[in-house]
């Protein structure tokens, strides 16, 4: 199997924290977000989607990262605590990933792109205001992780771990790399990610974060062509 990812990537981290914790044998392909490299034709064989994650098994190509979650489960045999078989579980986890594309994440992203991307590409920090909103949507996502989907309960499904807690703590990680303290406050949600993180261990919590942890230097080792070519894209967004 062959693993396609960015660890600056949030999808990326999960598929990369569930192969780990799954002792799932593949080869890592490095894909440089930053220096535009899914957009290369040689990527491009691979996947016309343009984006990673990206799995290769034999001649099967998989993309989306919730897909590729649920292929590795079911095709190593994972304990089924990760993607649970009984009914109202499984749904649980389904409810959490589908929920979280369009909040969590891309409130996570939003945040991401706005402290560290906009000076980038616009030449100044971003404007308070749309700072201020991206802040106040993120923390609407945080509140509800910790009292619709957390509740009361160890992790999302209940007292095991599974494919969505990961999934939810890779994105916590992505403004966390910027400086925004996504913990103050929250004692509950500092408590789960000390789980989630005790149990996949410290080691590969840390392998898999050390990229978004230094996110920050990305500027000064940015490939200048890279950027030229990005920029209309992002400029044009951020107007």
């Amino acid at each position: 199997m062959e693993l396609y990812l960015d660890l600056c990537s949030q999808p990326c981290r999960s598929v990369f924290l569930v192969a780990k914790a799954l002792n799932v044998p593949f080869e890592f392909k490095h894909v440089d977000l930053a220096a535009g490299q899914h957009y290369t034709e040689e990527f491009g064989k691979i996947s016309s989607m343009r984006k990673v994650p990206v799995m290769k098994d034999g001649d099967f190509i998989l993309t989306e990262s919730t897909a590729i979650l649920d292929y590795m489960v079911q095709k190593h045999k994972g304990p089924d605590h990760w993607f649970p078989s009984e009914l109202q579980s499984r749904a649980r986890v389904n409810e959490y990933l589908s929920w979280q594309h369009t909040n969590l994440r891309a409130n996570g992203s939003k945040v991401f792109l706005l402290r560290l991307v906009f000076p980038m590409m616009m030449g100044s920090e971003a404007p308070k205001e749309k700072m201020d909103a991206a802040m106040e949507e993120l923390n609407t996502s945080l509140s509800l992780l910790e009292n619709y989907f957390l509740r009361d309960k160890p992790f999302i499904i209940g007292d095991k771990v599974s494919v969505a807690d990961i999934v939810a703590v890779a994105e916590i990680m992505q403004p966390v790399g910027t400086g925004v303290d996504v913990f103050a406050g929250r004692p509950k949600l500092s408590a789960w990610r000390d789980r989630v993180k005790g149990h996949l261990g410290e080691e590969l919590f840390k392998e898999a974060n050390e990229v978004i942890m230094r996110i920050t230097e990305l500027p000064q080792h940015m490939d200048k062509t890279a950027l030229e070519m990005m920029k209309p894209k992002y400029q044009k967004m951020f107007s």
